[in-house]
């Protein structure tokens, strides 16, 4: 993903977390006052459902340090999750007896778009919700 414009520090929240399984409540109280505090107009739940997932996996299969950030665009909410290992996550299906491997398959399904992006210290696996816009006024003529 390619930004042109720098964004208004106001438009971005960044929280670095410890990788212990605790700080996905954390995340995702801190990601719901965020979305609060901006009035961002999107369904919170699965914001921080989405939150839950990409964190645990940093937890989980990553390598600190972790951290989360949420980015807010005119028409985007963008949620990103670095972490130090360079181990690419990846999508699969679960069977129904499995306990774990639904995290990206649930994260696809809800989000517009996700991906990951590597760095020279790790990786961001991130994922992008549209924002509802309101409706322009039509001109006839």
């Amino acid at each position: 993903m390619a930004r042109t414009q720098r964004l208004p520090e106001d438009h971005v929240a960044a929280w670095d977390l410890p990788a212990d399984p605790a700080a996905v409540a954390d995340a995702r109280r801190l990601v719901g006052r965020c979305l609060e505090g901006w009035g961002t107009p999107v369904d919170r739940f699965t914001v921080e459902l989405v939150v839950s997932e990409l964190v645990t996996n940093a937890i989980r299969y990553g390598a600190p340090p972790i951290a989360l950030r949420l980015v807010r665009q005119p028409h985007l909410l963008t949620c990103e999750v670095e972490d130090a290992s360079m181990t690419a996550p990846y999508l699969r299906h679960a069977r129904e007896s499995d306990e774990g491997g639904r995290g990206l398959y649930i994260c696809a399904s809800l989000t517009d778009s996700w991906g990951t992006r590597y760095t020279a210290s790790g990786k961001t696996v991130w994922a992008a919700v549209g924002l509802p816009q309101p409706e322009t006024a039509r001109r006839d003529g």
